[in-house]
């Protein structure tokens, strides 16, 4: 008689929108890695391809917006999504369409990590971009995950001043209609680095972490999808938050560096040995 089968329960169903990077460093290979190694059943739309490897992008093609919310709204007919993660989403047209989504599902939370430059400085994101995020997007967003260049950035893109107070920011983004802006500290002149998170009263918390030596590809990729997963997995905002950041750190610290440029996050730190000590 043959074995019974029994369906196992199904984990939480993480949507990610993102372009592809071939090194599987950041994009939508970054955020399939950490929601499979944090527990979730990850969900990908593509919305751009890029040409590139561990020190820079070269090329970008754009996914047609339409392509795009083609891939989300099938998927979305099908299944039942705990999380939408958003990393680098190709054009205003495209933003506008998830931006679309996204309103036919105000439960879901909402996930933006606002990808403007690549680790070397590359642009990936124009003026009418940031526009479009600010005007569509960071309204319906849950959490927004910029490190201190983008906040500046997208709280007054048209200024370049480097001290602007990091809190204003926050507030800035928050009247936008964000309910959480986490600004991560890496690039700012201190001795650890400082994360702060916001929402509309103001401060919620800082949580501070040693400097790692060397420079990492999908970091930021990596926050913003292990948040998501354990808002996934039905954790409050500041206690996702704080897991998350764990999760970062112990995949910055177990990083490795296969080519010429950065190091990329190993997601799956916690699987390190386990194929030798169960062959010994």
């Amino acid at each position: 008689m043959p074995p019974i089968f029994t369906p196992q329960p199904t984990p939480p169903l993480v949507l990610s929108f993102a372009a592809s990077d071939p090194t599987g460093g950041a994009g939508i290979q970054a955020d399939l890695l950490t929601l499979a190694s944090m527990g979730c059943h990850p969900l990908s739309v593509i919305t751009a391809i890029t040409v590139q490897d561990t020190a820079g992008v070269e090329e970008i093609l754009v996914i047609d917006a339409e392509w795009v919310g083609d891939q989300a709204r099938m998927l979305l007919e099908d299944v039942p999504v705990a999380a939408f993660k958003l990393g680098m989403l190709g054009s205003p047209e495209s933003i506008a369409v998830i931006a679309e989504i996204l309103a036919d599902y105000p439960d879901i939370p909402v996930i933006l990590d606002p990808v403007l430059a690549s680790g070397r400085g590359d642009e990936l994101a124009t003026e009418d971009m940031i526009s479009a995020m600010r005007d569509l997007l960071i309204p319906q967003t849950s959490i927004l995950t910029p490190n201190s260049h983008e906040a500046r950035r997208l709280a007054l893109f048209e200024s370049d001043e480097d001290d602007m107070d990091l809190a204003a920011c926050a507030r800035h983004l928050t009247d936008l209609g964000c309910e959480y802006v986490l600004i991560t500290g890496t690039h700012e002149n201190t001795p650890r680095v400082l994360n702060s998170l916001y929402d509309a009263n103001g401060h919620v918390q800082t949580d501070a972490w040693d400097r790692l030596p060397g420079s990492y590809h999908g970091s930021g990729c990596t926050l913003a999808s292990s948040i998501a997963a354990a808002l996934a997995y039905g954790q409050d905002m500041p206690a996702a938050v704080r897991e998350a950041q764990n999760f970062t750190y112990e995949t910055l610290k177990a990083a490795f560096r296969p080519g010429m440029g950065q190091y990329i996050p190993e997601r799956f730190f916690w699987a390190q040995g386990t194929q030798t000590e169960g062959n010994a």
